[in-house]
């Protein structure tokens, strides 16, 4: 028993003739005839009781088309829940940032301007977030450095100040700017759990000519405490410092610039909502980029 025979069998129930049905099913009405006979050859028993010209249902036909009607329901809620399904796949968006503060401001920003957005936002390093773009988990990822990939796209966002934060009682404070190598034999704090970073402001002072000292290791919140209580110094984007009202001096230094990357697949089509919030995402760094610079 196949779905089509039982909806040439429900159009011809509903018809009450062979002829009509097969032109609304656009099929010749010898076709419609055998595909109806086989149905009844395989259920055993006839469907249909002749009355002159037309047919009408027998007692089994009439058993028939009540579990047929329920069957093609189903299929059509089927339908209708898939494609509601699809709708809200389509329309969620899927991101991973290896660091909250690349969305801060952002997301609300973005969901004031489109309240009906759905953002699943995650966290993770940069070889997870290539993976899950290469996956298809993820439709956008944004981490230090753009990615550097043949199957993915990847576009600057910002090249962030890296400044160094001082106590503010610190025997620097005061100066416009200075070379790391000034704070040579001074302890470091630096941000825990985020190792690109890390290697990052560990090479910076390698360049000035020294190892930091790391006395701490804590994530941001407890860094700005750490730093108040004049336990070290501290190497941190511009932005941050802000956001914390930290007491800091412009880095001298070349390469003091911490550069932030989006990417996604290259040959991958977003939805019309990822494609919009990259775009956002795009245009809300190149108009808030005084943030990230020391002026």
């Amino acid at each position: 028993m196949e779905l089509l025979q039982l909806k040439y069998f429900q159009t011809v129930a509903y018809t009450e003739h062979m002829s009509k049905a097969a032109q609304q099913l656009n099929i010749a009405q010898p076709s419609l005839s055998l595909t109806i006979k086989r149905l009844e050859d395989e259920l055993g028993t006839s469907l249909f009781d002749r009355k002159g010209r037309n047919i009408q249902l027998s007692s089994s036909g009439k058993i028939l088309l009540r579990r047929v009607n329920r069957i093609f329901t189903e299929i059509e809620n089927a339908q209708l829940e898939i494609h509601l399904e699809e709708q809200i796949i389509s329309s969620t968006i899927r991101i991973a940032i290896t660091n909250t503060r690349f969305l801060t401001g952002l997301i609300s920003d973005y969901i004031n301007h489109f309240p009906e957005s759905k953002i699943n936002q995650g966290i993770g390093v940069k070889s997870g977030i290539i993976t899950s773009l290469k996956k298809g988990d993820i439709d956008l990822g944004i981490a230090s450095y753009p990615i550097q990939d043949e199957e993915i796209e990847s576009c600057v966002l910002v090249n962030e100040d890296i400044v160094l934060v001082l106590p503010s009682n610190h025997r620097l404070t005061g100066n416009s700017e200075i070379s790391l190598s000034h704070v040579a034999n001074e302890p470091f704090i630096t941000l825990a759990n985020n190792v690109e970073y890390r290697d990052f402001t560990t090479h910076l002072c390698e360049k000035a000519g020294f190892i930091p000292n790391i006395a701490f290791e804590v994530d941001s919140y407890l860094l700005a405490e750490i730093i108040k209580l004049d336990q070290g110094v501290a190497l941190l984007p511009i932005s941050v410092c802000r956001a914390f009202g930290l007491n800091y001096i412009k880095v001298s230094d070349q390469s003091a610039t911490y550069p932030v990357g989006l990417s996604w697949l290259r040959h991958k089509k977003l939805s019309s909502s990822a494609n919009r919030f990259r775009n956002f995402i795009i245009s809300y760094y190149k108009k808030k980029e005084e943030m990230f610079k020391v002026y």
